[in-house]
This record gives C-alpha cells, sequence and structure tokens, in this order.
C-alpha cells in the first residue's frame, strides 16, 4: 500500500493513493487529520459489522463517535465512545459479538491505537 500527502495552500491538504483517489482535508476549518481518523475507525468497524450481518435482514447501519483527545502533546484520542446503529431483524446479542470482535481482532484501524485509548461501545437497534 502506497499513498502520498500534499499540501496545496495555507492549512489545507490532498491525501492520494496510488490507484489516484483523492481526500481533502483541512487542518483547521476540518476535515482535520484527528477528523478523519475517528471516521476511519468507525469505517473500519462498519465494514466488520456490515459483514458480520451479511446473512441476517437489516437495512442501514451507522455509527456515531464521540472522542475526547489529551490536552498535552501528542493530543491523542484519550476515549473513544462508538454507537452503533442497526436497522433490521438482528439479535442484540450477535451485533454486540461481532463489535467485540471488530475492535479486539478485526479493525486494522482501532488496533493500531496505543493501549491508553479506551474504546466503548453499545448497540442501537432499530
Amino acid at each position: 500500500m502506497k499513498a502520498s500527502v500534499h499540501w496545496t495552500n495555507g492549512t489545507e491538504l490532498i491525501g492520494k493513493t496510488e490507484s489516484g483517489q483523492e481526500l481533502q482535508l483541512d487542518w483547521e476549518s476540518g476535515p482535520s487529520p484527528m477528523q478523519v481518523t475517528l471516521q476511519m475507525i468507525g469505517a473500519c468497524s462498519l465494514v466488520d459489522v456490515v459483514m458480520g450481518l451479511k446473512e441476517r435482514d437489516f437495512t442501514e447501519v451507522w455509527i456515531e463517535c464521540d472522542a475526547d483527545r489529551a490536552t498535552d502533546y501528542p493530543r491523542i484520542f484519550t476515549q473513544i465512545r462508538m454507537t452503533y446503529h442497526v436497522c433490521g431483524d438482528v439479535p442484540r446479542t450477535l451485533v454486540e459479538r461481532i463489535v467485540e470482535k471488530s475492535h479486539e481482532k478485526y479493525c486494522s484501524v482501532s488496533n493500531m491505537l496505543s493501549d491508553e485509548v479506551s474504546i466503548s461501545f453499545e448497540v442501537e437497534l432499530h
């Protein structure tokens, strides 16, 4: 895997994948690298949930993420709270087990975080 990040102007950056896809960032007005990191933790885990429920009857899945950061540099995440929403006929215990496994083993992004970061979650079924 290869990527590059280019400063374009002021506080603006463009991240580029090796296949040419682009992601625009702005470290002042957002999305900032930390905002995108929080979203990617959610995105990575969301993939695990959708794949884990592929045999079930569901129509929509989303995650709301809320994080606290250290006040001193480096301003790492110290706590991340995630609320998983699933619309469909799925057992709560199954979704909770999938989410636990996601953060224990499968979500590469959350597993790269330091042990100092506390990740908690709850599941809401709709």
